[in-house]
């Protein structure tokens, strides 16, 4: 497989944009050298290591005990579980440090309520609890955690389920992202008749509904809102906008506006606000006033805009070579044209979608039959020689295409029939892990699926779980490998419904409706229409 190249001095560059992001956001210049790169003491280093020791042990090591209490019950416990959801932006590790902006949040308040207390053993720790975003409020109120410290939306319906300290973002806008070459609109009626992905879940989804209500209720053309898959995030999601596979999206402006410096074919819409004066903060259970106290004294005292929230992003998309390219251009679509009935025919051969056998090999090699990587990974299915040699695999001349997309087939086939056929894992998730074990190797991923275990996570289910540890034991490479291979299946899949040109060979290929990843969960079935009677849907 091809693996991604390092360029040294780009390195070294994002690092001193990181640090000097850091610093300037928080308000003070970093101590640094000729190059920049701020220079850390000793002392420092100890610290920090000491630091991520501890919550590398409260990340591994959750509490099956569930229990509720406010402040006073929880500082007897000298613990305080916040719980929080992997993103780029919000919580996130990397070369097994714990970054993002709920994580210093945290770590602020941590300190706040330690003021004052000399000993170790009485001061208060946060532990992290990663769930996955739909689960903050509902696990918040099983008693699994404390604070639901995540960038939620106050709305009336989360309202009813749990009390708010909204002091991370007043006055928040939901504004229209687009593709730099989609049409530009200057109101949401130029959205009309167009389709706007949306998170599933999110409060974008709840303010569309309502406006389409009331579109319909006028006589008015509604906007076709579609919910994505609920692995993507608003942060794939954008980075999807930015490849142009997708042409427009509502999101938060603060993130908007935070990764525009580095997603560069986006263009925010700041004039079409489908919501505004949101606040965004973190939530307790109900019946909780000594905690919400608390808290809110630390977002009046501590947590100023501009400080906490201005903090860095997650260095894997700062770097040149992550970024998701459109697999729908025209020069990849024609090449996609000529080769996918061999995909097609090896896909049925060892019960593969055809779709998403084309998308893993683009993502190894752009459909590219000539290229040789430095490990000798050859071929479109960037397979070594000794691979297709092993007597499991037993396939000739892979220097040629057929043979090298037979070969990288049932490669693929053979990891997962081998390594991932226990019946607790999902048909999508076999394929998800036999996608890692392609990349990483199936011991690896087999260690993967253990570290997440001890993390308290799923070790049968990819997204949201064992990509987590992945990420900490091995870094982002693979991670971001399936990642893309997902993304890319799932611009394929929407392009499926959106071909018209009757010589294009995507309009012959069956939807995978009965297949692995089904079309519901891939291409957005969910619609957001407003009801014949007058009501409005809340989202899950």
């Amino acid at each position: 497989m091809q693996l991604f190249q390092k360029q040294k001095s780009m390195t070294v560059i994002l690092f001193s944009m990181w640090f000097v992001l850091i610093n300037l956001l928080s308000g003070c210049q970093p101590d640094s050298d000729d190059h920049g790169i701020r220079s850390v003491s000793p002392e420092q280093k100890q610290q920090e290591k000491e630091r991520d020791r501890i919550e590398a042990e409260l990340l591994s090591k959750l509490d099956v005990e569930k229990y509720q209490g406010d402040l006073p019950v929880l500082l007897d416990k000298k613990v305080i579980r916040a719980l929080v959801t992997y993103s780029p932006t919000d919580f996130f590790l990397h070369d097994g440090h714990i970054l993002g902006l709920q994580a210093d949040a945290l770590r602020e308040f941590e300190k706040q309520l330690n003021q004052g207390v000399r000993k170790a053993k009485d001061k208060v720790r946060i532990k992290f609890v990663p769930v996955p975003f739909n689960r903050l409020i509902p696990a918040l109120n099983e008693g699994v955690g404390d604070i639901a410290a995540g960038m939620l939306t106050v709305t009336t319906e989360r309202q009813a389920l749990a009390d708010f300290v909204a002091g991370h973002l007043d006055s928040v806008d939901e504004v229209v992202v687009r593709f730099k070459n989609a049409p530009a609109i200057s109101s949401l009626s130029d959205l009309q008749g167009k389709e706007v992905h949306l998170m599933r879940g999110s409060s974008y989804v709840e303010h569309l509904k309502q406006y389409n209500q009331k579109q319909a209720d006028l006589g008015h053309t509604v906007i076709t809102g579609i919910e994505t898959d609920s692995r993507l995030l608003s942060e794939d999601i954008l980075e999807l906008v930015n490849a142009g596979i997708f042409q427009y999206t509502i999101v938060d402006g603060y993130k908007a506006r935070l990764w525009s410096t580095y997603l560069d074919q986006i263009v925010i819409e700041q004039n079409v606000v489908l919501a505004t004066g949101n606040q965004i903060g973190w939530a307790i259970r109900k019946n909780s006033p000594e905690l919400h106290k608390a808290l809110q004294h630390f977002f009046e005292t501590k947590a100023k805009k501009g400080t906490l929230f201005g903090n860095m992003l997650n260095k894997r998309y700062l770097e040149p070579n992550r970024w998701l390219k459109n697999p729908l251009q025209s020069n990849d679509r024609d090449k996609l044209n000529k080769i996918l009935p061999l995909f097609q025919k090896y896909g049925d051969q060892y019960n593969i979608m055809p779709l998403a056998l084309a998308a893993q090999a683009y993502q190894e090699s752009k459909f590219n039959q000539a290229l040789r990587s430095h490990r000798g990974a050859l071929g479109i299915m960037q397979l070594l020689p000794s691979t297709a040699k092993d007597k499991n695999i037993g396939i000739k001349k892979i220097d040629t295409l057929e043979p090298n997309i037979h070969a990288g087939a049932k490669y693929l086939a053979f990891l997962r029939d081998r390594y991932f056929s226990d019946p607790a894992i999902s048909e999508q998730d076999r394929l998800f892990f036999s996608w890692a074990a392609y990349n990483a190797g199936p011991a690896k991923v087999s260690k993967m699926r253990n570290l997440a275990e001890e993390m308290g996570l799923d070790r049968n289910r990819w997204f949201g779980n064992v990509e987590h540890a992945a990420a900490r034991l091995i870094g982002n490479e693979t991670v971001d490998y399936v990642s893309h291979i997902f993304k890319y299946y799932t611009a394929y899949t929407l392009a499926n419904y959106l071909v018209s040109d009757k010589n294009d060979v995507l309009k012959t290929i069956p939807s995978d409706t009965n297949n692995t990843l089904s079309v519901c969960e891939t291409a957005f079935c969910d619609t957001l229409q407003p009801k014949d009677n007058g009501a409005t849907t809340t989202p899950n």
